[in-house]
């Protein structure tokens, strides 16, 4: 091995010994992987010691995972000079910056850009509902390895910790308040970013058993989703693929489905409910099904000629009749804005509470066929799947 490769594998292993270690990073990748651009490294607790924790940065996703420092420190070894052609080793004492090249290496030493490493483990006061420290934050491009959020990822680290907020008051606020162990599942989890956020949250702060679940239809983001999961040692959560529609929904205490487009919200809801979810929490998008079918009443005919208002009032009028579809199948129901919209335009979330004692439907069918006379609907996705499953439970019967 040349010379200067070793030193700086001795230096990257005291650091690591010593706690000086801040970040490596691994460039000039001329591997077989076209899309691989670097790997940063850098030193986490979990719950099985302390590890290295490899970031591998690609084109269009990054990928996650954890060592033990041995097991890395081989991996590092065996990837210099093969693979990586440069490593910039940062640490309290020095910077270290290697350059290989085919028959020869050069190792230059210079002061420390980093006077203090950074922590180990997550930051747990209780007035801190996320820590930005997080593995999953990190891997997600969130934070950097120092645990601050990017200029650009000010709007999602904002919009993480707010509906952390809401869903922890929500919690509080029902008969979950007390439970030692919850199961969640996060239809349309997409990127993962909130399904990490509310594992992180209820598992690692309020120190609740959670089993949590992320349905996503696309397998590239299951996938990434898993490999970040198991990097964070995150053993409760999991990410499958499959549609909403499909997934075999069973006993669940918290339901959640944010922006999932369109009648795909309905289908999630009605998952809630036919599991009898005790929290259904969902942020409705992509109002499409009742546009269409809305014919104005002769009073509105001059307002809802416009494109926006039809637009708004056929949102307003979807997630109003969800509401008063869960308040008839024994669900007391809220509507409030999640977030700010200069943050994103579709910001209203429903949240349904089920209720000890189940309502008298009557009342609520009365008014759910008024509206859709009143503006000539003739179908909406959620009652038409609630007509469904009674209609098959009593052929079962």
């Amino acid at each position: 091995m040349l010379e200067s490769v070793e030193k700086f594998l001795n230096e990257l292993s005291a650091s690591a010994k010593n706690g000086s270690l801040v970040k490596l990073t691994l460039g000039n990748y001329k591997g077989a992987d076209k899309q691989l651009q670097k790997i940063n490294i850098r030193l986490i607790k979990t719950s099985k010691g302390i590890r290295l924790f490899f970031l591998y940065r690609h084109d269009a996703r990054d990928i996650a995972k954890n060592y033990s420092i041995s097991d890395g420190q081989v991996l590092i070894k065996k990837m210099l000079g093969r693979e990586f052609f440069s490593g910039h080793l940062f640490t309290t004492k020095n910077d270290l910056h290697l350059d290989i090249g085919r028959k020869s290496s050069r190792l230059n030493v210079g002061k420390p850009t980093f006077k203090t490493a950074p922590p180990l483990e997550h930051d747990r006061k209780k007035e801190k509902l996320i820590d930005p420290h997080g593995v999953y934050l990190n891997a997600l491009g969130i934070t950097n390895t120092n645990g601050e959020v990017g200029s650009q990822q000010q709007h999602k680290w904002r919009q993480i910790n707010k509906y952390v907020q809401i869903l922890a008051d929500l919690v509080d606020q029902s008969d979950l308040k007390d439970r030692a162990s919850l199961t969640i599942v996060d239809m349309g989890s997409g990127k993962g970013y909130l399904t990490f956020a509310a594992y992180d949250y209820f598992k690692n702060v309020r120190g609740i058993d959670v089993k949590m679940t992320g349905v996503e239809a696309r397998s590239d983001l299951a996938g990434i989703s898993n490999d970040v999961a198991r990097a964070s040692e995150f053993d409760g959560l999991e990410f499958v693929e499959a549609t909403i529609d499909s997934f075999v929904l069973k006993d669940v205490n918290i339901l959640i489905a944010l922006h999932a487009c369109d009648t795909a919200t309905d289908d999630a809801l009605f998952a809630g409910i036919r599991a009898n979810a005790d929290l259904i929490v969902a942020a409705p998008c992509c109002h499409k099904e009742i546009r269409p079918q809305i014919t104005p009443p002769p009073m509105f005919k001059g307002i809802l000629k416009h494109g926006v208002m039809l637009e708004r009032v056929a949102e307003t009028v979807t997630d109003g009749l969800r509401s008063l579809l869960l308040e008839r199948e024994g669900y007391a129901t809220r509507l409030f804005e999640f977030i700010s919209v200069e943050h994103t335009p579709k910001n209203n979330m429903l949240v349904g509470t089920r209720l000890k004692k189940s309502s008298d439907s009557a009342p609520f069918d009365r008014q759910i066929a008024e509206v859709k006379d009143f503006y000539g609907i003739h179908e909406h996705h959620l009652e038409k799947l609630l007509k469904a499953g009674i209609e098959t439970t009593d052929g079962l019967r």
